[in-house]
């Protein structure tokens, strides 16, 4: 029953039903789904360990909100996480893995009108780099990060100009990966991270 809770307060809070934040009502969320306290506590506790959730002594459940800081440390891992598996993949994929990858690449370059879709796909393009570079433990941290990532209410592909950039960035990746050239998948990587953070904290409407 919790790991349901925990399922579907993940998807609100990923989709910002739930804002960052925002107070956890455990009582409206029992009513609302149809449970007791327990089950909505254990799920709770779930999404604090993944960073989800932040619990503070007498006031209850938050929606962790994400500081500069936060943001900054979030892309500092994941780029010394993700650079790490594209040496990797560029030194260990075979040909039919980077077939894959080249042809998630243009699903990408094809979906630049569907917010939505180029989301989905981009994400589908790192994480298989990560499968493909085979480190379960590095996986499973990178999940975790992505997940608290997304709760920054600047995405870095909102700002004007950047999804154009993250396009041309993941091109050079491509070409380094099926170049078989580790150390420059690893250093394009780097640089794709110090963008997208560049971007990320940046405010709309700001340079």
């Amino acid at each position: 029953m919790y790991e349901h809770v925990a399922e579907r307060l993940r998807g609100a809070i990923l989709s910002h039903t739930l804002a960052p934040g925002s107070w956890i009502d455990e009582q409206r969320l029992c009513a609302e789904y149809g449970i007791s306290r327990t089950p909505l506590r254990e799920a709770l506790k779930v999404l604090a360990t993944e960073g989800l959730i932040t619990m503070r002594p007498r006031r209850g459940a938050y929606v962790t909100e994400m500081s500069a800081r936060d943001v900054t440390d979030v892309y500092h891992l994941l780029s010394l996480l993700e650079s790490d598996a594209a040496a990797d993949v560029a030194r260990v994929a075979s040909d039919a893995q980077l077939a894959e990858l080249a042809d998630l690449h243009a699903q990408l370059e094809q979906a630049v009108e569907d917010r939505e879709r180029f989301f989905a796909l981009n994400e589908a393009f790192h994480m298989r780099i990560l499968d493909i570079a085979g480190n379960r433990w590095r996986s499973q941290v990178v999940v975790d990060l992505r997940k608290v990532m997304k709760l920054n209410r600047h995405h870095s592909l909102f700002r004007e100009g950047r999804l154009a950039d993250s396009l041309a960035e993941h091109r050079a990746l491509m070409q380094a990966l099926q170049a078989r050239d580790a150390a420059q998948a690893e250093a394009l990587t780097r640089e794709h991270f110090r963008n997208g953070l560049s971007a990320a904290t940046v405010r709309p409407g700001m340079a």
